[in-house]
């Protein structure tokens, strides 16, 4: 029933313990939901509603899983054994994996139902979603705007009500940049909190998490999510106490910078100024000591330092498309985007790519350094309103064009991936358009317990999740 539509994660577990609703029942009005919402939408990559109902139906009364029964959708570019990952690129169509990444275990432990895989823009490199082979994905606030990336398809399927809860991954704001454009939670854990295995042994840019509608849903999640696995090559220390608990504490008087700064010296627009203005002054209402400050940020042409090292990250999707078909992409194979940055790597040395991380390492010590003084550092999430469709695709002739007006558009994100801080988007209301407007929260390197604190007293101060798209 389309009551439970817009429910959170937690209450649906809650229905389930009590009684109330059966997982079947979750599911299927989850299913009902994605097929009447999808043709609109296009968030998903691919449905499993029949083995997701089987899922459903092997749960049992009284079962212990924190979230039994409960739907959840995975990104297009995580392995879930049997399910399409196909990183949104014709040159993996049909990719099936025949196991699936630890993470989707560990939700799976838990309880939760995948239903299928969310779209993404091709290889996740852009901050919108409109791949060539998997299609267009829409804003539910606005059909003709982006829903942002590169978990965009996870983000309209949790906006519109289809899941109240779905996966991403972030690797220069793709969980921040999706949840600031349609009204959600988004949080990008700190370096090493979620496991990358089996595939990978860590990530030095990116990070998996959720998108949600509740602060609490994303503390839940994330209690699921973090730990150390076998054979991973870096982690982070378990935290002192569950997030879940953790989120519910007064964090107490908190020293907070606020800047609308960005390292690519890009001049936010009104809306999120007006954004970043509000929280300030609802912080220093709640009894924060707010002030302006900004880390010491790097010059805009560190831009180039980073895709140096950027540019083999994504490279890396392309080679696994190599490897499993044998030959080398042909031009109807990957987008021109994909293959500027896959050719770009290849031309690469080694020392160079090697370079580039030091050098970013060696910034992200100065940056790290800021919060000696301050607990939390808030930005607007976006420097600009969610932008049109086909306003940047990737697919024209000139595609690292998009790719500089990608980071335009999200200037803000993707240094805290290379200072591996957690960082997480919070709503604070709408633009004069109708859309959701966010800011950006960042601790301290494994400071998520903070962060969801004072997510948690925005929440409550300011309320959201009753909003509602009309799609």
């Amino acid at each position: 029933m389309d009551d439970w539509a817009f429910t959170s994660a937690a209450e649906q577990a809650a229905l389930v313990r009590t009684g109330e609703a059966s997982p079947r029942e979750l599911v299927e009005s989850a299913l009902r939901r994605i097929e009447s919402l999808n043709p609109k939408l296009n968030a998903f990559i691919e449905l499993d509603g029949e083995r997701a109902l089987e899922a459903a139906g092997e749960v049992r009364p009284g079962d212990a899983q924190p979230f039994a029964g409960v739907p959840i959708a995975i990104k297009g570019n995580v392995p879930v054994a049997g399910l399409c990952m196909n990183f949104a690129s014709k040159f993996l169509a049909g990719h099936r994996p025949s196991h699936s990444a630890y993470l989707v275990r560990r939700l799976r432990e838990a309880g939760f139902v995948v239903v299928g895989t969310t779209n993404l823009p091709e290889f996740a490199i852009l901050q919108t979603t409109e791949p060539r082979h998997t299609g267009v994905t829409r804003n539910p606030w606005d059909l003709e705007r982006t829903p942002g990336g590169s978990s965009g398809g996870s983000a309209a399927a949790v906006a519109s009500g289809m899941l109240p809860i779905a996966h991403g991954n972030d690797g220069g704001g793709s969980l921040r940049t999706p949840a600031a454009c349609t009204g959600l939670i988004g949080l990008k854990a700190s370096r090493g909190r979620v496991s990358r295995g089996p595939d990978l042994g860590d990530s030095w840019l990116a990070s998996d998490g959720v998108l949600t509608r509740t602060v609490a849903d994303t503390a839940l999640a994330l209690d699921v999510l973090g730990g150390y696995e076998v054979g991973d090559a870096t982690w982070a220390p378990r935290p002192a106490e569950p997030y879940a608990l953790a989120m519910r504490r007064d964090p107490g008087r908190l020293r907070v910078a606020v800047t609308a700064a960005n390292p690519l010296a890009v001049e936010p627009d009104e809306e999120s100024v007006r954004g970043l203005r509000f929280t300030a002054e609802l912080l220093a209402a709640l009894g924060h000591d707010v002030e302006e400050a900004q880390p010491a940020y790097p010059d805009p042409s560190v831009l180039e330092i980073f895709l140096q090292a950027y540019g083999p990250a994504v490279a890396l999707g392309v080679q696994y498309g190599v490897l499993l078909s044998g030959h080398e992409p042909s031009g109807e194979d990957i987008e021109p985007l994909s293959r500027a940055l896959y050719e770009r790597a290849k031309a690469t040395p080694s020392i160079g790519y090697l370079g580039a991380i030091a050098q970013l390492q060696a910034l992200a010590r100065g940056i790290v350094a800021f919060f000696a003084d301050y607990d939390v550092l808030v930005t607007p999430a976006l420097a600009e309103r969610p932008l049109r469709i086909g306003e940047c695709t990737g697919l024209g002739e000139a595609p690292m064009d998009d790719l500089e007006r990608s980071g335009r558009f999200t200037p803000y994100g993707p240094l805290f991936n290379v200072t591996g801080q957690p960082a997480i988007n919070v709503p604070v209301g709408f633009g004069p358009d109708g859309i959701p407007t966010g800011v950006q929260l960042v601790g301290k390197p494994l400071g998520e317990d903070t962060l969801l604190q004072l997510a948690t007293q925005i929440e409550a101060a300011h309320p959201w999740v009753h909003q509602r798209p009309e799609v």
